[in-house]
């Protein structure tokens, strides 16, 4: 299948078909008039690095594993473990450091309306919720 068929097929963009194929992620035949020519096996294999992707990793961490996954189930696939425990770690720390931002912000918040109880008043009439209408 030509790339814009496996495009629609597996709901990818072109563009997105060339990356996975520059990161070696997928492969195609070449036609004699240069178009590129995919396995129908593309169409799961791109789902499945769509899969990944949505889980935060990065292309260079999915060409780590996917031709075992694709070639087995991924429990038995060791390389994954290590990429999901360091992604779950990374999460984490993201995690740990927005709440201490939140925090931080809502301590900041706390002093100044006890410093100046009209900001509050001033806060509410910017809330867009405040100004909402019975509708």
């Amino acid at each position: 299948m030509k790339i814009g068929e496996l495009s629609k097929t597996a709901g990818v963009s072109v563009r997105s078909l060339r990356y996975y194929e520059e990161q070696g992620l997928i492969t195609s035949t070449r036609l004699e008039n240069g178009y590129r020519d995919y396995n129908s096996l593309m169409v799961e294999q791109v789902q499945t690095i769509q899969f990944y992707l949505s889980l935060g990793l990065t292309t260079k961490q999915i060409g780590g594993f996917l031709h075992c996954v694709m070639a087995s189930e991924e429990a038995f696939c060791k390389e994954i473990m290590p990429v999901y425990r360091d992604k779950h770690k990374e999460l984490s720390d993201q995690i740990s450091l927005l709440s201490s931002i939140k925090s931080n912000l809502e301590e900041r918040m706390a002093y100044i309306l006890q410093q100046n109880p009209t900001m509050k008043e001033e806060a509410n009439n910017d809330d867009p919720k405040s100004n909402r209408t019975g509708v």
